[in-house]
């Protein structure tokens, strides 16, 4: 790496002024994504050349070293100037922070996780995630072949497709009654193609496609890791307890964006009782919706990931989902007619928030999760 590479690259606690600057670049393409559905490209050009893509890398393998909280940081930023750039790269970020928390704290995964994350560094490769839907259930069929196996899936809720190069993902095979297989899945290979889906009522900037694995030849050796189908494996209690500080990061974001517009546009009314009165359930639910983050975040820097440890991040995420999508909520109620129209852009931050009902666990799982680790009962297979 060059020495102006070094001196260029900001160090971890400038991240977040970093993103700030970052964030008032895409407000200025934000509404624009969201009228047409179209993707934030130009966004993740602006990350790339902001040291963002490889921010979640390590020091020591050319990355710019930020932790579970800095990263947190930079999401809650971005979500200041656009909501859906700030979702779409939480997903290469969780992508990202996974290995790097097994290279920190698994050495003896360093021969698998060290590679990809020099490549993220060194050609700023964008990962992404098959999301929710691929949950620990998986989908997807992995027949088995000589050498590997065949591969056809499609994969939903692909945030940040159009951007990507290394799509993270899994499919199932017959083997052992039902396993899953992890692996990742070039973009370039012509077996992969993007399909426009994605036309949604918020976040429509993602670019969070359907992707078609169509008899995609994976090795054995590109085989990252396989795990029984359908129950909690040690590999989500890790990603469990790292990706969604990250992901309601976010939403945090996005609330308190309207939070800031809703107080600028009632500040120009005359005071009376009832602004006071609106002002206050906002400001409270952000509060909650604050220390339910902190909260995320405090649980995933114990570095113990556990079905105990899962259900403590997942009962912030709840907490976070419902005071957020209250906040915003509020935030209407406070602007009164003025945040009816588009222009005051509150609309689309109530449309943008509500994507965060969707992602797991969602809270009737939760409860249950939760519920079951408090009785004392077994919690494998609920997800």
């Amino acid at each position: 790496m060059a020495q102006t590479d070094l001196m260029d690259r900001p160090t971890e606690r400038d991240f977040v002024e970093v993103a700030k600057t970052l964030a008032a670049k895409c407000a200025k393409q934000a509404r624009a994504r969201d009228d047409d559905d179209s993707f934030v490209s130009e966004s993740y050009e602006l990350a790339k050349d902001a040291g963002l893509i490889d921010a979640g890398v390590p020091a020591e393998l050319g990355g710019g070293g930020a932790d579970i909280r800095t990263l947190c940081g930079i999401l809650r930023e971005l979500a200041h100037g656009c909501s859906s750039t700030a979702l779409a790269l939480s997903m290469h970020t969780h992508q990202v922070a996974f290995p790097a928390w097994r290279w920190h704290h698994q050495t003896s995964t360093r021969d698998k996780t060290e590679p990809l994350l020099r490549r993220i560094a060194d050609e700023k490769l964008v990962l992404l995630s098959s999301g929710g839907g691929d949950w620990i259930g998986g989908s997807g069929k992995a027949e088995p072949v000589d050498g590997g196996y065949k591969v056809t899936a499609r994969k939903m809720f692909v945030s940040g497709g159009p951007a990507g190069d290394i799509l993270m993902t899994s499919a199932v095979t017959p083997e052992d009654g039902g396993t899953v297989i992890h692996f990742p899945c070039p973009m370039s290979a012509p077996e992969i193609s993007i399909l426009d889906t994605w036309h949604t009522l918020g976040m429509r900037g993602t670019g969070s496609h359907d992707v078609m694995i169509d008899g995609l030849f994976v090795p054995d050796e590109k085989v990252a890791a396989k795990r029984p189908q359908g129950v909690w494996h040690p590999i989500f209690f890790m990603l469990g307890t790292t990706a969604f500080p990250l992901i309601y990061a976010v939403y945090l974001g996005v609330a308190e964006r309207a939070r800031d517009i809703a107080i600028e546009i009632a500040s120009k009314r005359p005071p009376s009782a009832l602004l006071r009165d609106r002002a206050g359930r906002m400001e409270t639910a952000l509060v909650a919706a604050r220390l339910a983050h902190a909260h995320m975040i405090d649980v995933s820097e114990r570095n113990d990931p556990s079905a105990e440890t899962v259900g403590q991040v997942m009962t912030g995420r709840r907490l976070v989902e419902e005071n957020a999508i209250r906040s915003v909520e509020l935030a209407l109620e406070l602007a009164g007619g003025a945040g009816f129209y588009r222009k005051a852009e509150l609309e689309r931050l109530f449309r943008d928030i509500q994507a965060a009902r969707y992602h797991p666990l969602q809270k009737e799982i939760q409860a249950e999760y939760v519920g079951a680790l408090a009785l004392g009962q077994s919690t494998e297979k609920i997800f």
